[in-house]
């Protein structure tokens, strides 16, 4: 299990705190936790709620603002998010009837962290490529001749 150490106040959001006197709050991730991340940070979960946040859109709106999604993947993930309590759907009262996606007061709770990551990567990318080049370098030149790094172990 990880934990993260904070010092002064934070916002705790559900994650489990315990201090033990030394000053530091200690915010344990757990298998929850996680699995929720998972779920909310997946492949295709920060374009859906990039779109809803804009506007609620029915399903082949949300198709044609992330054209790369295939539809399954788009099911499970609304579905994913709907569980979660991000996303709800709304059955609406046309004929044929319709139903339309739309971002729930808790998902809106996901853009100022989600955005605070995004700034992050944001700022820290010429870093973040510097040391991926490094990396491919180093074990590149490790690298036994003929062999690919999918198949390459290292250890």
């Amino acid at each position: 299990m990880g934990t993260w150490w904070w010092t002064g106040t934070s916002t705790r959001l559900g994650v489990v705190t315990d201090t033990d006197g030394d000053g530091r709050d200690r915010l344990t991730i757990t298998a929850t936790h996680r699995e929720l991340l998972d779920q909310v940070l997946d492949k295709w979960s920060l374009d859906v709620l990039n779109e809803l946040c804009e506007r609620p859109l029915r399903f082949s709106g949300l198709r044609r603002a992330i054209p790369a999604v295939t539809q399954k993947s788009l099911t499970a993930t609304l579905r994913r998010l709907e569980r979660n309590g991000i996303v709800e759907r709304v059955v609406l009262g046309t004929r044929p009837v319709a139903v339309e996606y739309r971002i729930t007061p808790l998902g809106k709770t996901l853009r100022p962290p989600v955005d605070a990551v995004l700034h992050w990567a944001a700022v820290h990318m010429p870093s973040i490529d510097a040391a991926r080049d490094r990396y491919d370098r180093e074990v590149d030149g490790q690298r036994p001749v003929g062999e690919d790094r999918a198949s390459y172990d290292p250890s």
